[in-house]
């Protein structure tokens, strides 16, 4: 009787730490989503150029995402993960410009 109250207790202690460290843990703010996202640019986009190249150019979510494909074919070692954060993060800061 005594195991299968220390397992009841354990398996309970368990759920309450999992469900209070899902509340506690904020999800990433969209400053450090951004922030994170431009590290990622930096660190993948310098590698073949100057990050004045793309940081020049003003393109729609559409464009990047097919000069990051372009980027990806030749040879830039970006997945498909980062080759998304890295469009939305062009897409932010280097949009079209607004009318």
């Amino acid at each position: 009787m005594g195991t299968k109250r220390g397992i009841s207790v354990f398996l309970s202690a368990t759920l309450l730490l999992v469900g209070l460290s899902t509340l506690a843990g904020p999800a990433m703010s969209a400053a450090e989503s951004q922030a994170k996202e431009k590290a990622l640019f930096e660190k993948k986009c310098s590698i073949c150029h100057a990050l004045s190249r793309p940081l020049g150019e003003q393109k729609s979510r559409a464009e990047w995402t097919k000069t990051v494909a372009q980027m990806r074919k030749n040879g830039c070692p970006i997945n498909d993960a980062e080759a998304k954060e890295i469009v939305d993060y062009l897409a932010k800061v280097r949009g079209p410009k607004k009318k």
